[in-house]
C-alpha cells in the first residue's frame, strides 16, 4: 500500500514537474517549448491536469464498485487533494502572469467573462472540500461530511463548462472531457435510481 500510495504521488507530481522543467528552459535559453504564449500554455497546462485528476478521482467509485475492490477509496482523498493543488496552480498562474499583480481586476473579469465566473466558482467549491478532507473533519462532521463533498459533482460540471466555453474553435476536447463526466454522474445517477432486487434467500430446510 505505501509503494502504491508513493507511485501515485510521483505520478501526480510528474506534470507540474515537467512544466517547471519547461518553465526553467524557457527563462535561461528561450527554447520556446511552451509556444508562442508560454502564459496561456502554463495555464491551460494546469487546468487540463486538474480536469484530468477530476475524472480520475470521480471513476474511483464506479471502479470499486465494478470491481469489487474497496481499497480504490482509500487513493480517492489523495487524488481530490491534487485537483485543488493543481486548480490552485491553476488559478494562481492566472492572478501572477497574466493579471500581473492587479489582483484587483478578478472580480471585474469574473462579472465580464463567464469562462471566469464558472472557473472560479469551480475553484471556491473545492476550498471547503479540501479543508474538510482529513479524518478529523470527517469524525467531527459525520453524515454532513458525505453531503458537503458532493459538491464535487457541481465543480465536475463547472470545471467542464468552463474548459469549454474557454475554447473559441475546437469543442473536440472539452466535448471528451464533458462525455466522461456525464457517464460517470449517470453512473452514479443509475446506481441510486436502478430497482433494489430483494436478495434470494435460502429454503428453510
Amino acid at each position: 500500500m505505501v509503494a502504491t500510495k508513493a507511485a501515485l504521488h510521483a505520478a501526480a507530481l510528474t506534470p507540474v514537474a515537467w512544466l517547471g522543467w519547461q518553465v526553467r528552459n524557457e527563462l535561461l535559453t528561450g527554447s520556446g517549448g511552451l509556444g508562442a504564449d508560454p502564459v496561456a500554455a502554463i495555464e491551460q497546462f494546469l487546468g487540463l491536469w486538474a480536469l484530468r485528476l477530476l475524472v480520475l478521482t470521480l471513476a474511483i467509485t464506479p471502479l470499486r464498485q465494478l470491481t469489487g475492490k474497496s481499497v480504490l477509496l482509500r487513493f480517492r482523498r489523495m487524488l481530490g487533494l491534487y485537483v485543488f493543488v493543481y486548480a490552485s496552480l491553476h488559478f494562481a498562474a492566472y492572478l501572477v502572469l497574466d493579471l500581473r499583480g492587479y489582483w484587483t481586476q478578478i472580480f471585474a473579469e469574473i462579472v465580464k467573462r463567464p469562462y471566469i465566473t464558472v472557473g472560479f466558482a469551480a475553484w471556491l467549491l473545492l476550498v471547503p472540500l479540501a479543508l474538510t478532507s482529513t479524518q478529523a473533519a470527517m469524525r467531527r462532521l459525520g453524515r454532513r461530511w458525505g453531503l458537503l463533498h458532493r459538491a464535487v459533482y457541481v465543480v465536475a460540471v463547472l470545471a467542464v463548462l468552463h474548459f469549454w466555453w474557454l475554447v473559441k474553435s475546437d469543442i473536440r476536447e472539452p466535448a471528451l472531457y464533458a462525455g466522461l463526466v456525464s457517464a460517470l454522474l449517470g453512473w452514479r445517477v443509475w446506481r441510486k435510481l436502478r430497482p433494489v432486487t430483494p436478495r434470494r434467500t435460502a429454503a428453510a430446510g
